[in-house]
């Protein structure tokens, strides 16, 4: 059976109701099901679940008992390839089969080696129809943490900067500088609310003194780790950062020694402390990520300065960037931005633009 114009209105209703539980599910990605069942000539959605919260139950779990026998015969919509190994649940494609599900429609294969490709065979085997990667571009845009640390063994890395008109992202000494608008603000808090951590410099910390937690009303409670790139421990005691430790989880990723007393007393305010490798004079990266990656963190969003900006791209960690241009211009005296739009093109394409209000907003995507 081919692919259909309905298949994909379907497979994009899947992907967008996986956006929901973003950030929420553990080392598990958020993916989605819908089962559709025709009656007559009307199909109709008869379940639908998303990945709870925490990671289980599964998608497919939750579909097939919203369906309840409506589930024999039915198409189901997956977001990621059902898996097929036995964890603390049985495989989601045994369920689907067991459910009497007639055929499958999945957005991307999960590379995990324990599920790629043995999912579709083990619904096949069963004589379920199969059809892949419908919508895969979008599907794994959705899934980008878990499938980017899946392969790379990182976190899927987005890079956030606020350009003024003669590409400035502040001025020397003044602190915290508006260059966007209201809807570009609630934009960054709805990113942040999806995302499992955001990361920042310490430079950014002393200049701003930022939260950097997610304030729209009714995602309070969705606010990601922050971490804070801080090699000599200059964080202060009395930083909004450090006062809010005990609610919201704060990495300091330094490689000071854990004897020093500035160490200590950061751990015994709430702080989670992760020792770093260094190079030539800075927390090593790479390495830093594959710790994170470690700890189930799946994604991070950079609004570190310019300088830990051009640390993440001049090591090749930036998968996409999210390029706010406000109205603003903020002359000579300004911080250089370490990306524009005309410096993007080497290793990046445009991948979407949007307006907010008087700021445009352009995502760039990493190539290949």
């Amino acid at each position: 059976m081919a692919v259909t114009d309905f298949d994909r209105r379907m497979m994009a209703a899947a992907i967008r109701y996986s956006y929901r539980h973003l950030g929420r599910t553990g080392t598990n990605p958020s993916v989605s099901t819908l089962i559709v069942q025709t009656a007559g000539d009307v199909p109709v959605i008869v379940g639908r679940g998303l990945t709870a919260l925490g990671g289980r139950p599964h998608a497919e779990t939750q579909a097939i008992a919203e369906a309840g026998d409506l589930a024999r015969g039915a198409t189901a919509y997956v977001s990621l390839e059902p898996c097929a190994h036995h964890g603390s649940t049985p495989p989601c494609a045994e369920g689907l089969i067991r459910a009497g599900i007639a055929r499958v429609v999945s957005g991307t294969t999960d590379p995990d080696p324990r599920v790629s490709g043995r999912g579709y065979a083990m619904l096949r085997d069963a004589g379920v129809v199969v059809e892949e990667d419908v919508l895969a571009d979008q599907a794994r845009r959705a899934l980008a943490g878990y499938l980017t640390r899946r392969v790379a063994n990182r976190p899927h890395i987005s890079l956030k900067l606020a350009l003024s008109r003669d590409a400035k992202i502040g001025r020397r000494g003044a602190g915290q500088v508006a260059i966007t608008g209201a809807q570009s603000g609630a934009m960054t808090h709805i990113a942040r609310a999806a995302s499992d951590a955001i990361l920042v410099g310490i430079g950014t910390v002393l200049e701003d003194n930022p939260s950097l937690t997610c304030r729209l009303p009714g995602l309070e409670n969705r606010s990601p780790i922050r971490v804070v790139l801080d090699r000599t421990l200059r964080l202060p005691m009395d930083s909004a950062l450090v006062r809010s430790a005990v609610d919201v989880p704060l990495i300091v990723a330094t490689t000071t020694d854990p004897d020093d007393e500035r160490y200590r007393q950061l751990l015994g305010a709430g702080c989670r402390m992760m020792a770093c490798d260094e190079n030539a004079g800075k927390i090593a990266l790479p390495e830093m990520m594959d710790d994170l990656a470690g700890q189930g963190v799946s994604t991070v969003i950079v609004e570190g300065g310019a300088a830990v900006a051009s640390s993440f791209l001049e090591a090749g960690l930036v998968d996409r960037v999210d390029l706010y241009e406000g109205p603003v211009t903020i002359g000579p005296d300004g911080v250089d931005a370490p990306v524009t739009p005309a410096r993007m093109a080497k290793d990046f394409t445009l991948a979407g633009t949007s307006q907010f209000g008087d700021d445009l907003l352009r995502i760039y995507e990493r190539t290949g």
